[in-house]
């Protein structure tokens, strides 16, 4: 037999639902086994009418269908009874979040806080009984000959688990469960099928890191001052929100790739999101640009400018990310180049209010081109020298004629001749408008850390 307190009591829990999360799912079932370490002491059981509709798709896999819990209680009036079974118990599931994300979320709104420690049987058994093939319920229990009565009821997943938990219990030699519950132990926090030891071993450094699914496909990409904080925040506390348990059961590992300042994780964050294009990232239209400026010729042979949404389908001659910065740059050209306003629109054919004459197709497109050349080559070319991700490197972001060229790490110790040579040592990137917006808001608010040509690497 494992270690065990015999003061400790464990409070093993099954629900059916009607969705995947609290806030939008009612409860149908709930199945409680109260165990002293040794055995089952209590049993509660009780069909839920969730005053809403059951899908089809959950009758056809618990068999509880409408008519069976219209006569049911509601979730308020078995509240009292199922607070006071958990109060004061560990909180035991399998994939525990989810099941206590349901009634945490239901018993609060009862007049219930529920506060108790969790205890998930996924992560206790990857521990104990590491190196199988499947940790779902159904295939663990199946693989250590625990018998599943009425699967998909809460009642039988609560007595197969109840079985399974005092069979780890018997197992636990190394006092995992007893690891598992001391209170600064984050296991309980973490996703199910997440190892702890990835967890431990992140960087408390700036960074990305990559939450991957069971296949290694990246599911989502972030970034942070702090990677080891950042990543913690994922999993604490219980919002009820769409997708969230979706989420986390998908997390079956964490990589990361360090970086030297906020703003390398930034941009790698950007470029990593549009590269892979991760499921669970939902901010993915921030990265892309909005609206574009387009050259073309009139039927008069008149070189026109115009601002207009931005179409893949369309060759532009610059990319905004917002309407604002697209008529700021248009009337800059206007003021910088003479040229004439009745040329250069703005969403629509509309004209913009100017000059009464026009000059000549020769003369007015000798100017637009101008313009159009000073957009391509006189554009700044910078860099941007920073700290490493250790004192023997230097980060670097090298924009050229207003683009990103690339951005990478260059040892203090590598010979480069001047700091033209420190580019051919970067890794091209293709930015987009986001990105070059985050390069030039950080060149602004730190001056002495910009190379300009002609001049020395800051130090």
């Amino acid at each position: 037999m494992g270690q065990h307190s015999e003061n400790i009591r464990y409070a093993i829990v099954d629900i059916e639902t009607t969705g995947g999360y609290a806030a939008g799912s009612g409860i149908t079932e709930v199945a409680i086994r109260i165990h002293d370490g040794q055995q089952v002491i209590e049993r509660f059981d009780s069909l839920i009418n969730p005053q809403q509709p059951i899908p089809l798709y959950i009758q056809a896999m618990t068999g509880i269908t409408p008519d069976m819990v219209a006569d049911s209680p509601s979730f308020n009036e078995l509240a009292p009874q199922i607070f006071s079974l958990l109060d004061g118990c560990v909180f035991v599931a399998h994939n525990v979040n989810f099941d206590y994300s349901f009634l945490k979320h239901y018993l609060e709104l009862a007049g219930f806080s529920l506060a108790v420690p969790k205890l998930c049987t996924v992560r206790l058994s990857r521990k104990i009984r590491p190196g199988l093939p499947s940790y779902s319920l159904g295939r663990l229990c199946d693989a250590l000959g625990i018998p599943i009565r009425n699967r998909h009821r809460a009642g039988g997943d609560a007595e197969a688990t109840a079985i399974l938990f005092g069979k780890l219990m018997e197992w636990d030699a190394q006092g995992n469960l007893t690891e598992m519950l001391k209170k600064k132990s984050k296991h309980q926090q973490l996703p199910p099928n997440l190892p702890k030891d990835q967890f431990d071993t992140l960087p408390q450094s700036p960074g990305v890191y990559y939450f991957r699914d069971r296949g290694g496909k990246i599911i989502y990409v972030g970034k942070a001052n702090n990677i080891y904080s950042r990543v913690a925040q994922h999993f604490t506390g219980h919002n009820p929100n769409p997708q969230r348990q979706h989420f986390l059961r998908n997390i079956h590992s964490i990589t990361y790739e360090r970086c030297g300042t906020e703003l390398m994780a930034l941009l790698l964050e950007a470029a990593e999101i549009k590269r892979h294009w991760p499921a669970y990232n939902r901010s993915l239209k921030r990265f892309e640009p909005k609206y574009a400026l387009y050259a073309y010729e009139d039927h008069a042979g008149y070189l026109r400018l115009a601002i207009g949404k931005h179409s893949r389908n369309h060759q532009h001659t610059h990319l905004f990310h917002n309407q604002l910065d697209a008529v700021n740059l248009l009337h800059q050209l206007i003021d910088k180049f003479d040229l004439h306003p009745q040329y250069c629109t703005f969403s629509g054919p509309r004209p913009l209010a100017g000059k009464p004459a026009v000059d000549p197709p020769e003369i007015h497109n000798q100017r637009v081109q101008r313009a159009l050349d000073y957009l391509a080559n006189e554009l700044p070319t910078f860099a941007i020298f920073d700290k490493g991700r250790d004192e023997t490197e230097v980060s670097c972001v090298w924009v050229e004629n207003g683009k990103l060229h690339g951005m990478g790490y260059i040892s203090q110790f590598a010979d480069i001749g001047s700091p033209e040579a420190a580019k051919e040592m970067l890794t091209p990137y293709i930015s987009n408008r986001y990105m070059m917006q985050l390069i030039f808001h950080y060149a602004q608010k730190h001056p002495a850390k910009i190379w300009r040509p002609g001049g020395d690497i800051p130090r």
